[in-house]
């Protein structure tokens, strides 16, 4: 039996994001994300509901402040005390990991989808994406870039404006473009 897209899309494989049953995927997310992106600060309990339908796992006491965008929402797993700041983007175009007591400051930009390089395959619309995991106690600085299939450790310090093109270990600080360790957080 062929793989549908979506198959094909949460395997790493190519993909066509047209195929119509991601397209209707996407169709949902939009509608609960201008629903989400409405909503005021006394509504919470509304935003609990919606983050409730549109992501794959919301963890306890998550806080995510509109606007808010994503491709999809369902293959977004999120821990306790998840806690974004405006503007923040994720193309969960593959799974995206997020652990507990993550802060993400304005303009965090999670990017779990990305093109060939190869210009004849890029014109065929077929796309590519790779899974992403964020670790516990994760905070990552405003405007910072999450590239495909990177893993960032626990108790790490991602710093504003970073573009993470690879795999960040636990409990370092790490900045710049491309991202590298800046320090290794001390043993307590």
């Amino acid at each position: 039996m062929e793989k549908t897209e979506k198959q094909k899309m949460l395997a790493g494989e190519l993909y066509l994001a047209e195929d119509p049953e991601l397209a209707a995927e996407s169709r949902r997310a939009s509608r609960l994300l201008q629903r989400y992106n409405n909503t005021i600060a006394e509504q919470q309990e509304q935003r609990q509901q919606i983050l409730q339908e549109l992501l794959g796992k919301v963890g306890e006491n998550t806080t995510i402040v509109p606007p808010f965008y994503c491709d999809y929402g369902s293959h977004i797993y999120a821990g306790n005390k998840l806690f974004m700041n405006f503007g923040c983007v994720i193309l969960d175009c593959n799974l995206v990991e997020i652990g507990d007591n993550v802060l993400c400051a304005p303009y965090v930009q999670i990017y779990a989808a990305y093109h060939p390089v190869e210009p004849e395959i890029r014109l065929t619309g077929r796309e590519l994406a790779a899974p992403i995991k964020i670790g516990n106690n994760v905070w990552i600085g405003g405007n910072a870039i999450i590239c495909p299939g990177v893993t960032i450790g626990d108790n790490t310090t991602i710093g504003a404006g970073s573009v993470v093109v690879k795999n960040i270990p636990a409990n370092v600080v790490a900045a710049g473009n491309p991202c590298r360790i800046i320090r290794y957080l001390s043993d307590n």
